[in-house]
């Protein structure tokens, strides 16, 4: 995953710029990360993040 303007997408084949944040592909991984604000830490971003893509990611993987 990475941050973009404030949304956090996939990087699937971990080609993007910038810092990345890994985490399994699961619904209860995802919301647990969320939860915890993780992304936000692991991407070092300053404020909210925009989590819809990457959970409209989830519910088509799974």
């Amino acid at each position: 995953m990475v941050s973009i303007d404030s949304v956090l997408v996939p990087d699937e084949r971990a080609s993007m710029p910038g810092r990345g944040a890994w985490v399994h592909e699961t619904r209860e991984c995802v919301d647990a990360a969320i939860r915890r604000r993780a992304f936000v830490r692991a991407l070092r971003v300053s404020g909210p993040l925009d989590t819809q893509t990457i959970e409209k990611h989830i519910q088509r993987k799974g």
